[in-house]
């Protein structure tokens, strides 16, 4: 199933992600896609302020994973874009199973090593401020948490 819901500010983008966290589990795996500037370290920024985490959240484009420890449960923050599909050596696949939240921008470059189970979000930019998300889970799971928040 496919969920499709328009945002119409980074403030809506914040909530539907806050949503998203406010029913987390430990090893959850959220993958990101859309163009550049489309909203995916936005709704970054809404997973980390419902963890309680103040740090500034920025996307980790050169350190390819920024590691959020000061929140309710840790956040694991990637950007794999400059990996251009080669994830050799980086070990993203031991952060699945640390007991936090993994977020992953641009996580269709990597489709390989991805989880199974997981939830995707693609950002599509309408215009300056509203943006479509379409949301698929994979895995009962994800199918649930969908279920449960939106």
């Amino acid at each position: 199933m496919e969920y499709k819901i328009t945002t119409y500010s980074e403030l809506e983008t914040i909530e539907i992600a806050q949503n998203f966290e406010s029913e987390k589990f430990e090893n959850m795996v959220i993958c990101l896609n859309g163009e550049l500037g489309s909203g995916k370290t936005v709704f970054t920024k809404g997973i980390a302020q419902g963890l309680g985490i103040d740090e500034p959240i920025t996307s980790p484009t050169y350190t390819i994973i920024k590691e959020y420890m000061t929140g309710e449960m840790p956040l694991y923050h990637m950007d794999v874009y400059r990996l251009d599909g080669n994830t050799t050596g980086v070990g993203i696949e031991e952060y699945y199973s640390k007991g936090g939240i993994v977020v992953i921008e641009w996580a269709d470059t990597i489709k390989d090593i991805l989880p199974k189970e997981r939830l995707e979000v693609k950002f599509k930019v309408v215009d300056e401020d509203k943006r479509i998300l379409i949301i698929t889970p994979y895995g009962k799971k994800y199918e649930e948490l969908c279920e449960a928040v939106l």
